[in-house]
């Protein structure tokens, strides 16, 4: 199966390779984030000065029908033995093949609902365990769109398992509707089956929802993880995300909180895991809220001022930071 999906890309490929034309730049930008991050836990008070997020990122067009994109983390380790392509989220190439249906291969996000798993990282100040504990929430695969209808795609998916370090022989096959029931409700949901580096699979099962009313914008994600072999499928290993923003003029009023459980008997015959994300007795509440304030326009800088707190470490977290952006080539 797998060698048959691979020759079809190769034959689907060969007739863009033939007919690349007008390749050009469109955008080159940089963006960056650091921080003040205070913590106080038990009374004790430590503080340090960090930057988080140093991003390089081109896109651009090798024809008419055929884009490409890269996006490099400079501050993260470039080179590990299991992954050579560990500091890069994204390096692909698309191919809108006709109205309806485009191919894209390389490097891209697995393919997993959920709005907090979607969003851009430097925009998200904390994230859930889930996506914490991800081992790589980016790698290489192929996808491939199909447009049902406006702002209606079907997307399928086979990748290395974000339960891999690296390229480790393991799969992952997803597939979501990126859709929506009404112009103020869009929808992020999948079906995956994923691999881990024992040979065992489990499913996800995730419903991202976004609801947007002029300046109001509130995301729910509902998540449920199963071994295939687990007993109880529902409410049994889950997580669900809320995030909330009010955009008042050149502010927004954010909040974000989150709760993720799996039951202590999520383990089979020899003791082992189904979900090697969410260890099997985890009980999870986190939450927290800010400010970001756009000086410039919504797109050059933004300011924030952040706290957070989760039911783990008990710590109080406070960071007052900036994020900002260099465009090179094009405007946004």
């Amino acid at each position: 199966m797998k060698k048959l999906f691979c020759s079809l890309a190769i034959l689907l490929m060969a007739p863009v390779l033939s007919s690349f034309a007008q390749e050009k730049v469109d955008k080159l930008f940089f963006d960056m984030r650091s921080s003040f991050h205070q913590e106080l836990t038990d009374g004790e008070y430590g503080s340090q000065l960090v930057g988080e997020y140093l991003n390089f990122h081109i896109l651009g067009h090798l024809s008419p029908t055929v884009d490409y994109r890269v996006r490099q983390r400079l501050n993260k380790k470039v080179f590990d033995e299991r992954n050579m392509f560990n500091a890069t989220d994204m390096m692909y190439i698309n191919w809108q093949a006709t109205d309806r249906w485009s191919f894209l291969f390389g490097k891209h996000a697995v393919l997993i609902g959920g709005y907090e798993y979607d969003a851009v990282p430097i925009d998200v100040y904390f994230y859930s365990k889930f996506c914490n504990n991800l081992y790589q929430g980016f790698t290489f695969g192929v996808s491939a769109t199909y447009k049902m209808a406006e702002n209606q795609n079907l997307v399928g998916q086979i990748c290395n398992s974000p339960l891999s370090l690296g390229f480790q022989n393991i799969y992952a096959y997803n597939l979501a509707w990126c859709g929506q029931f009404a112009p103020w409700w869009k929808t992020l949901w999948s079906f995956n089956l994923v691999e881990d580096s024992r040979k065992k699979m489990i499913n996800y099962i995730a419903l991202g929802n976004h609801l947007q009313s002029g300046d109001i914008l509130f995301d729910l994600d509902l998540m449920t993880r199963n071994g295939l072999a687990q007993q109880r499928f529902l409410l049994n290993d889950f997580s669900i995300i809320s995030k909330f923003i009010w955009s008042v003029g050149a502010w927004n009023i954010c909040a974000k909180a989150g709760y993720e459980r799996n039951d202590a008997s999520n383990v089979d015959a020899d003791g082992q895991a189904y979900d090697l994300v969410i260890e099997p007795g985890t009980t999870y509440l986190y939450g927290g809220a800010g400010l970001e304030w756009f000086p410039m326009g919504r797109e050059k800088v933004r300011l924030h001022a952040v706290w957070y707190r989760d039911s783990e470490a008990h710590r109080h977290n406070f960071e007052l930071g900036v994020t900002w952006r260099v465009n090179v080539i094009g405007r946004p």
